[in-house]
């Protein structure tokens, strides 16, 4: 096998709506019975997915926080890679109207209608903090903590190499992960910029699109796209 494991973004992506749908988690199963792992990169906190998704535990690893939390399902070994934000940043977003706003070990998150809020805020209390878009929301993470810095981890971890992965996505916050994978695939209902960078962009959305590219995976080892994969 050329393609050793399979990275996938959560919301957008395995999920329609915040949910999982049997016939994919099926499809991952499949995946790990084939001696493949599975890397989930989310940016949801890892309490959150796992009440949204009781099969968390198929994967291997999982990037939480965007990359700034990861999590060993098999053993429930979890730490951050960063380290908490100022307490006292958050207090000031929360006198400026930030709301919702959602803390967790690393993230602060909130939506795109604050974006020019949080900016100011992190510019002048003088933080080296970073805004990262998913569409509608934002994160805000120590500068450098992004899917691909904490996926390294995962892999350094289990032993593979990104020239042995195939990642999936639907989002701006999803392009720092795909660009390291030797494939990238983008969902059809991922945003028009991923799709012109992924070296497949698949017929079906959310799910299906995940579940039409485990297919490819699991009966050629992703052959047919060979010509296509040139960036590494």
């Amino acid at each position: 096998m050329r393609y050793l494991c399979l990275i996938c973004d959560y919301d957008g992506t395995i999920a329609r709506d915040g949910r999982c749908a049997p016939s994919t988690v099926e499809a991952l199963r499949r995946v790990r019975a084939s001696g493949r792992k599975l890397v989930l990169a989310t940016g949801r906190q890892l309490a959150e997915l796992q009440e949204v998704f009781p099969e968390y535990a198929l994967f291997d690893r999982i990037v939480a926080e965007n990359g700034a939390v990861l999590y060993e399902p098999a053993s429930k070994d979890g730490r951050a890679l960063a380290g908490p934000p100022p307490p006292e940043f958050v207090d000031a977003l929360r006198r400026r109207g930030v709301q919702p706003l959602s803390v967790g070990q690393c993230i602060v998150a909130t939506w795109r209608p604050f974006e020019s809020t949080v900016l100011e805020v992190i510019r002048s209390m003088g933080l080296q903090l970073q805004i990262i878009s998913n569409k509608d929301a934002l994160m805000v993470l120590p500068t450098g903590m992004n899917k691909a810095s904490g996926l390294q981890v995962a892999l350094n971890e289990l032993g593979l190499s990104p020239h042995n992965t195939v990642g999936v996505g639907d989002a701006e916050n999803d392009d720092a992960f795909l660009t390291m994978c030797e494939c990238s695939v983008a969902v059809a209902n991922a945003l028009p910029a991923l799709k012109e960078r992924a070296d497949l962009v698949t017929v079906g959305s959310h799910g299906a699109g995940v579940e039409e590219l485990i297919e490819k995976l699991l009966s050629e080892d992703l052959a047919g796209l060979a010509p296509r994969v040139k960036r590494r």
